[in-house]
């Protein structure tokens, strides 16, 4: 996404288009499903300087406004994306914790019904994390691998 996108993305969300956001939504685009620690590395290894204080605020008020999106596995601290118009889930590798987008079998909302829902007349969403091993950690995987608790990831 070029900066006139970006911009023209944070003024229809609401927001000032700060240097700051623009570089986190950047970042995003081009390395999804990155922790705030992630993205702050990124960041710094493409020059930008953006405090941890900052950066968290920055990251609070894209995920508020809908300009990215938040998801946190199992054992793993938030991860952000700009994907955030389409309805896909995720997969994630117990291994290495490597995020990789699923598109929804379903293709519409939500990709399953529940089998009761007591009190909520409209269900209109789900959230769907697959687990299991990438194609870099099967191989050294034992048939007692797939049952270990997730990976921490920072």
């Amino acid at each position: 996404m070029d900066d006139t996108a970006t911009e023209e993305l944070l003024r229809t969300a609401g927001l000032r288009s700060t240097a700051p956001r623009r570089a986190v939504v950047r970042v995003l685009g081009e390395h999804p499903h990155q922790t705030a620690a992630g993205v702050a590395g990124l960041l710094a290894a493409a020059g930008a300087r953006v405090s941890r204080q900052s950066l968290h605020n920055v990251l609070e008020d894209l995920t508020r406004t809908g300009v990215v999106r938040s998801i946190q596995p199992l054992g793993s601290a938030p991860r952000y994306e700009t994907q955030v118009a389409d309805n896909h889930h995720h997969l994630v590798c117990r291994g290495c914790g490597e995020v990789v987008d699923v598109p929804c079998a379903a293709g519409r909302p939500p990709c399953l019904a529940p089998a009761s829902a007591p009190g909520f007349p409209v269900v209109d969403h789900a959230d769907i994390t697959w687990w299991g091993l990438c194609a870099g950690c099967a191989p050294a995987a034992t048939p007692s691998s797939p049952s270990h608790p997730p990976r921490r990831n920072p």
